[in-house]
């Protein structure tokens, strides 16, 4: 009581699970992919959108003064009237403050100013203006300049023909005032980046309330795990009511429970018939060693207690060397040497080897069939060694033990242990291969029995990938059949 006390204390007092500080959370995580996903979406829509802006302004101002400088060339070509027109063309770009500030000048061959926009020389002087070749269809790249004062302007120059006998050149300038669309680019740049900003808290709270409606269910299932401990090994998650992914998460979890309380149950069940197996040989050991002692005794009998106590001593012997075989044969690393063997002389080797014992309980045993296996030659003889010792002690007088090889259709190989003793009731059946477990008609055939004979051809069997199963009536015999695995 007071151990089992002190078990439940130090388990109430032991610290819960947590995860370790430096490692960042699923839900951390899903935030930050989010943002970040959300945030490269918002950069590269931003930049497209800011790059289609900057190219269109920059087009349209090029076609503008390309258009300008054709109409120059146009009014240049003219033989009348060309300074009346070219001053209202200057007139029409500098008259009306609403309109696109530009500015046009129109120079001789020599340099010499012929005219210009009015205050175009304290603005955009005559040597900003690259000189263009005197092709007259070559109107050059229009190219920026920035004013001291902290304009911009977009210049383009270009050859124009004057008058029809196209002799006589001059060269056309013209300039634009590009200052109102890089303050219109800088407001777009400040109103992108409050977009931008705005969008990545915006992001970054729906990440957060994704990720935790989404780890909610996660948090369910940890909460509910936890409520789990050896002693409510029973309880289950269930798969109703979760995601998809967490409901196959909640199934795998439900079927290792499963797992954990079979082996739980089957330690608790093989714990207790252990104490209870030991506990009878160690009793009569125990008994006859205080008969001995409590009184002088004849030589004659002290031998016959010890031949007693020496019988009791190899009982659990066997036991432990049964448990032991038992234990290896559950250790996954464990591994058999298989050969191919002739399944009739093996069965016939074991037969020969009782052949005295079944001779002696006059009960006929016979061999039949042929048939190939790949086994272990000592683990196959024992697994039919036990099957026949079961078989001969609980065969009455005049009974009969076959042994039979056959192959079956899949090409795997069964060896068939048939007898016509006193069989085993429907109830003892599904428990015949648990460890220490007997039959009633067992334990009074054979008390000196351990109940571990069949377990352990059922781990033989599993050692070689095999199968066994057992059918039973009262009073007309039991069948076993091992299936061995067809050959590779």
């Amino acid at each position: 009581m007071c151990s089992g006390s002190g078990r439940e204390e130090g388990a109430a007092a032991r610290p819960p699970v947590t995860a370790p500080s430096g490692a960042w959370s699923m839900a951390s995580r899903i935030i930050l992919f989010h943002t970040l996903s959300v945030l490269g979406l918002l950069l590269l829509s931003m930049a497209f959108l800011y790059w289609g802006l900057v190219t269109n302004l920059n087009r349209e101002d090029a076609d503008f003064l390309a258009g300008k400088i054709r109409v120059l060339r146009s009014i240049l070509r003219e033989d009348t009237d060309v300074w009346d027109l070219l001053g209202q063309e200057l007139r029409w770009g500098s008259g009306d403050p609403s309109r696109t500030k530009y500015y046009v000048r129109v120079l001789d061959e020599g340099g010499r100013i012929l005219i210009e926009t009015p205050r175009m020389g304290d603005v955009l002087p005559p040597r900003v203006f690259a000189v263009p070749a005197r092709d007259a269809g070559d109107q050059g790249t229009p190219g920026k300049w920035r004013s001291p004062r902290g304009r911009s302007y977009l210049l383009a120059s270009a050859w124009a023909e004057v008058g029809r006998s196209r002799g006589t050149m001059s060269l056309l300038q013209a300039g634009l005032d590009v200052s109102p669309e890089e303050s219109l680019l800088a407001d777009y740049r400040r109103k992108l980046g409050v977009v931008l900003l705005a969008g990545i808290l915006l992001s970054a709270g729906a990440g957060v309330l994704i990720a935790w409606r989404g780890m909610r269910p996660l948090a369910e299932i940890t909460e509910a795990t936890r409520r789990i401990k050896a002693t409510q090994l029973h309880e289950r998650i269930g798969s109703a009511g979760w995601p998809r992914e967490l409901s196959l998460l909640a199934v795998s979890f439900d079927q290792m429970l499963d797992r954990l309380e079979e082996s739980f149950s089957r330690l608790s069940r093989f714990s207790a018939d252990l104490a209870h197996e030991l506990r009878t040989p160690i009793n009569n050991l125990v008994g006859e060693a205080e008969v001995a002692l409590s009184k002088e005794r004849e030589p004659e009998e002290y031998r016959r207690i010890l031949e007693s106590s020496l019988e009791e001593f190899g009982r659990l012997s066997r036991m432990v060397d049964n448990l032991l075989f038992l234990a290896r044969a559950e250790n996954p690393e464990t591994r058999i040497e298989r050969m191919t063997l002739n399944a009739r002389k093996e069965i016939e080797a074991v037969g020969e080897f009782y052949e005295a014992v079944a001779r002696e309980q006059r009960v006929e045993v016979t061999c039949r069939g042929t048939g190939t296996v790949r086994a272990d030659p000592t683990l196959f003889r024992r697994a039919v060694s036990n099957l026949l010792s079961n078989a001969l002690r609980h065969t009455p007088p005049g009974g009969e033990v076959t042994l039979s090889v056959g192959e079956r259709e899949d090409r795997s190989t069964e060896v068939v242990i048939r007898d016509t003793g006193a069989g085993i009731v429907p109830e003892d059946l599904p428990r015949i291969f648990d460890r220490f477990h007997r039959s009633a008609g067992a334990k009074t055939g054979y008390p000196e029995g351990t109940g571990l004979g069949l377990a352990i051809v059922k781990s033989i069997m599993d050692l070689h990938g095999g199968g066994c199963g057992i059918t039973s009536e009262p009073d007309r015999g039991t069948t076993v059949t091992l299936v061995f695995p067809r050959p590779a």
